[in-house]
């Protein structure tokens, strides 16, 4: 069993705190600081070895390694940003990473109306009422913006939020049937490196379809 984990100072609980959690062997985790299209490096994702294996976890599983915006659109561009792709993949073969999961959905990588929708046992969870976002996107955007605490969340970080409206004007001629091309593309390029690595993707299957389903696994 794996819990995810955020990162020394980006998030307000502790490995030391999840090791109370029975059966936890793993921790899900992904390097937050870095931008999508960007080339993980052996150097960082060794730090990242150092805080998870040093608290006694492994690491197999990594949620998400973002999928640039010219990949999903379909720009002359998008070759460049997958062969960084398959090159983080390589570099996290290396440390014993099994799973890294991805999305492919526009503009946001998730969305939600509400971070903190009571329950009837007395917990909190997240929530999404699709009827909230459809007549103005940027109040449910300034609402999760303003609810994150200063946590960089995967997506959501203040310097793609800042070219919100630019990003949906790229976006603006990606069709549904285009989309589902463009992804084809993208896994039919790095599937090869996947075989190589013997990393499995997992795709968000449930934001890419906008329906709740299980994590299509592909590799």
């Amino acid at each position: 069993m794996t819990f995810r984990w955020y990162g020394e100072g980006n998030d307000s609980i502790t490995p030391q705190q999840i090791k109370q959690i029975p059966g936890v062997t793993g921790l899900v985790w992904a390097l937050h600081d870095k931008q999508a299209g960007e080339v993980w490096t052996v150097e960082e994702i060794e730090e990242a070895r150092r805080q998870i294996e040093g608290a006694g976890f492994h690491m197999e599983v990594v949620e998400s390694v973002n999928v640039h915006d010219d990949i999903k659109i379909g720009l002359p561009t998008r070759d460049g940003y997958i062969e960084n792709y398959k090159e983080t993949l390589r570099n996290l073969a290396r440390f014993g990473v099994k799973v890294v999961t991805y999305n492919f959905m526009p503009i946001f990588d998730w969305t939600r109306t509400d971070l903190f929708h009571p329950m009837g046992d007395g917990s909190t969870a997240l929530f999404y009422e699709k009827y909230k976002i459809q007549d103005d996107y940027k109040e449910m955007a300034r609402y999760i913006l303003e609810n994150l605490h200063g946590m960089t969340f995967p997506g959501w970080e203040p310097e793609r939020m800042a070219q919100l409206d630019e990003l949906f004007e790229k976006y603006r001629p990606v069709t549904k049937e285009k989309l589902w091309e463009n992804l084809k593309y993208f896994l039919e390029a790095v599937m090869p490196v996947c075989h190589e690595t013997g990393i499995k993707l997992a795709i968000h299957q449930d934001e890419f379809s906008a329906s709740f389903r299980p994590w299509c696994v592909s590799g």
